[in-house]
């Protein structure tokens, strides 16, 4: 338990990540019913980009920093938007000094009646994500493993919603945690989406992950991936992915016509990259 987001908080594989979350999220708004947002490894829900740990390592600088220096394009500005509209709720504006994490994102696009399981396993971190929501009768904070929250909470009441599964990837055998949790959850919550975060560097063992999780049985897969630089190696993070099991229908191929021009905005050398790999397609 020693992976503190707070000195990542903000960076590059960030933003792939919540602006696709705050994508499936902005789909599951509208329709009236309530939806749950389950998300097993949650963190402290906000952090505050003028901390130590920020200051340390600057990584938010080349993520969040940058896309709020560019100009998109107007595709690119619609894609990002509902994420864009998370950051200026949470920061009660346009200037940013706090960035949210995937339960600070959910609860500022959700409504009052759709409901929250956060879930973070170390003490002290569960405990400031407990006092961030003592209050909203909405959310419920949980502190234990997050594999097991995930068995727990599945199917929510509302048989609508996203489970978030963004582990740290600080013990061996990750991939294959994850890979039961996809065939589990399948089985527990067959219509339901699944958000699944992963790191790119291990080649092989991502495409094992990926041939494994297509073997669950979803109608519907897609990962998306980007790398800002050559992926591989034991440095700092090259690159990452989310694995979206029940994508809203037309996610892949939005993603796709601007996923390229986002890589450019984020890229740190000539090796950066991105793809959108469809594991299984209605029909």
């Amino acid at each position: 338990m020693n992976y503190r987001h707070a000195f990542h908080a903000g960076n590059f594989a960030d933003v792939l990540k919540h602006a696709v979350l705050a994508r499936i999220l902005d789909y599951l708004g509208r329709k009236d019913a309530g939806y749950r947002v389950i998300d097993s490894h949650a963190g402290i829900g906000l952090y505050d980009l003028a901390a130590d740990e920020a200051l340390r390592t600057g990584e938010w600088e080349g993520g969040i920093g940058r896309i709020r220096a560019a100009r998109p394009s107007p595709a690119l500005g619609d894609w990002l938007a509902p994420w864009q509209a998370a950051l200026r709720a949470v920061n009660g504006g346009d200037d940013l000094l706090i960035y949210p994490g995937s339960p600070a994102i959910a609860t500022a696009l959700g409504r009052l009646q759709d409901r929250y399981h956060f879930n973070e396993l170390h003490p002290q971190d569960a405990a400031t994500l407990a006092a961030l929501y003592a209050g909203d009768r909405r959310v419920r904070v949980g502190s234990e493993d997050g594999y097991v929250t995930v068995r727990a909470q599945l199917p929510p009441r509302e048989r609508r919603g996203v489970v978030v599964i963004d582990p740290p990837f600080e013990e061996p055998g990750e991939f294959d945690r994850l890979l039961r949790a996809v065939h589990d959850a399948r089985k527990r919550f067959a219509s339901g989406c699944l958000l699944i975060w992963y790191p790119i560097k291990d080649i092989a063992a991502v495409d094992a992950f990926l041939k494994g999780a297509a073997e669950a049985g979803y109608p519907r897969l897609v990962a998306i991936e980007q790398w800002v630089r050559e992926p591989g190696g034991d440095g700092p993070l090259s690159g990452a992915g989310v694995l979206v099991a029940n994508p809203p229908f037309t996610l892949a191929d939005e993603t796709e016509a601007v996923l390229p021009e986002l890589t450019r905005l984020l890229a740190e050398d000539d090796g950066a990259g991105d793809r959108v790999l469809r594991l299984a397609e209605d029909g």
